[in-house]
């Protein structure tokens, strides 16, 4: 079929990399916004715009919070199905309380969950979350939608497609394809250092092609590990052992687990108090101290909540380092006493570890995070322009040939690149514009600001399609320009409506120093500048229309 490897290395690249940059150009888009994800979050909810805090007293602030919890209604609507009977009105058997933070996290996420009676699988629960302001217990509003943390971040890992979990496994392949597609790309430019440093201008096509190159060497290294770890950390999903035959062994491993560590795997079916887990966080923070390591708690949870068996597990947050590592201290619920510390990881978990932090960068390195950003944009400049180039290159040969192959391949290419920066923008506008509470018989308000992403990625690419015809022709698509310049006016619009609605414009947010705030409105006023320039070379190189028939006279 290919008289030669670099042939076949060339059709695999161009043809793999078309398909599935649709949604690698997704998950590295949102994968740079994850990165600062809690910042996003902070301009989303004018309510947490206020310093990161440390975890609270759990005596004082978070039990009372977690003891009027209970599941909320979309769990226990998913869980109906999956038990033998009815459900019950109030859930009492408390499985967990865990709560978590970061140092980048104003406000806290308490979860919950609960066993549900006559459960066809005795190990389901149904989950109750709250997010509170940690400096007092008050509970924020459930209507109050974490754009970043809990919208562009599942996004790019799951495309949110919850379905049989079929987003993780769309994107899992993509990102396999995406290491061949990288091998492949290295054999087809072998003069890798030459591209590195070539990048000629006003040369359209091979202006393109340079660009493409530059970007896709440039940032190698990075492309392939996030590749390569995301498939790491998702493997459990790709590889579902404890869900096939071998879980009967997984669930022996476990409790063979349990039994080594001194840490229960069931309740014990008798009640028991709880004690005093402020004291069991000073003791984990002495004993961090002792060993030389920061004292911040970012993760705790009670396991067997009321049970003679409870537990209290303390782990620390790893933020002076890049592996993801907790140091974990499990306290008896009930009386305080020292169970278990964890022991250092074994060579394989370590590896693992630094590798998972790594992606997912938890540490304290503002400058650090920035270059995960421009890493992330550089891998969708590389692919947005391996799909300009693939148009750019075929255009003409198919309209020759009256076929719609380019014309095809644009509009996505335009709904995929503008479409995605447009719906983007039209969420934050959204946040901005739509009433703290929604009315009675709407849906609420994150739904309603979801509804609002997808609608205008959908009239994105409505015009992507209408205005594609000159494409056909052999004609640049003026949808480009068009959704271009409206990204530039959007993301203006985006800035001003957080001034006009909150009052924290620019030179306030910069004076007090709060840097989440201000970073995003600096990151949509300079995202809109580059756009209007883009316009403004894509009007510039706009060509000449197709030749006409002179008219009748």
């Amino acid at each position: 079929m290919f008289q030669t490897f670099r042939q076949a290395m060339t059709w695999l690249h161009t043809w793999f990399g078309l398909l599935l940059g649709f949604v690698l150009v997704v998950v590295f888009f949102f994968g740079s916004l994850s990165v600062f994800d809690r910042e996003i979050d902070r301009w989303a909810i004018p309510e947490s715009r206020f310093a990161p805090q440390p975890m609270p007293s759990f005596d004082r602030v978070l039990r009372p919070v977690f003891e009027s919890m209970q599941p909320s209604r979309e769990s226990v609507d998913l869980m109906r199905d999956r038990v033998n009977g009815p459900m019950p009105e109030h859930f009492d058997v408390v499985r967990q309380w865990s709560a978590y933070t970061t140092h980048r996290d104003p406000v806290l996420g308490l979860f919950a969950g609960y066993e549900v009676p006559n459960a066809k699988d005795p190990e389901e629960a149904v989950w109750g979350e709250r997010t509170i302001d940690p400096r007092d217990g008050r509970v924020l509003s459930d209507d109050h939608f974490k754009i970043g943390s809990q919208f562009f971040y599942p996004l790019h890992y799951s495309l949110t497609l919850e379905w049989r979990e079929i987003g993780y496994w769309i994107v899992g392949f993509s990102a396999l394809m995406m290491l061949v597609a990288l091998v492949s790309g290295v054999v087809i430019h072998r003069k890798l250092f030459r591209e590195l440093f070539t990048f000629r201008p006003d040369k359209h096509q091979r202006s393109v092609l340079d660009l493409h190159n530059m970007t896709g060497v440039v940032a190698l290294p990075f492309h392939f590990f996030f590749a390569f770890t995301g498939l790491v950390i998702f493997a459990g999903i790709y590889f579902p052992l404890t869900e096939t035959q071998l879980k009967p062994l997984h669930d022996r491993h476990e409790r063979i687990e349990a039994a080594e560590t001194g840490l229960p795997h069931d309740r014990a079916g008798v009640a028991a108090p709880l004690a005093s887990v402020d004291a069991m966080v000073a003791e984990a923070q002495r004993r961090w101290h002792a060993r030389g390591m920061a004292g911040d708690v970012g993760f705790l949870s009670v396991q067997h909540v009321g049970d003679a068996n409870a537990y209290v597990s303390v782990y620390r947050a790893g933020t002076d380092r890049i592996a993801l590592t907790g140091e974990g201290i499990h306290f008896k619920a009930s009386t305080g006493e020292l169970l278990r510390e964890d022991p250092p990881a074994t060579t394989v978990d370590s590896v693992n570890e630094f590798l998972t932090g790594l992606h997912l960068q938890h540490f304290r390195h503002w400058l650090l995070r920035w270059f995960y950003v421009l890493g992330g944009l550089t891998g969708c400049v590389c692919i947005t322009t391996g799909f300009v180039f693939f148009v750019e290159k075929r255009k003409r040969q198919h309209a020759r040939q009256d076929s719609r192959g380019a014309r095809l391949v644009d509009a996505m290419a335009v709904t995929t690149v503008t479409g995605m920066l447009l719906a983007t923008l039209g969420i934050l506008i959204a946040n901005r514009l739509l009433p703290e509470t929604s009315p009675d018989g709407w849906p609420g308000r994150g739904d309603l600001e979801r509804y609002v992403f997808w609608g205008t990625w959908a009239l994105a690419m409505t015009h992507a399609f209408w205005r594609g015809a000159p494409v056909a022709r052999g004609e640049r698509n003026p949808a480009w320009r068009e959704q271009v310049l409206a990204v530039g006016a959007l993301a203006v619009l985006a800035a001003l409506l957080n001034w006009a609605t909150t009052g924290d414009h620019l030179i306030r947010t910069i004076r007090a120093g709060y840097w989440p705030v201000a970073g995003v409105d600096l990151s949509l006023l300079a995202g809109a500048a580059i756009a209007f320039l883009v316009a403004r070379r894509l009007a510039r190189r706009t060509p000449p229309r197709a030749r006409t028939e002179p008219a009748h006279v």
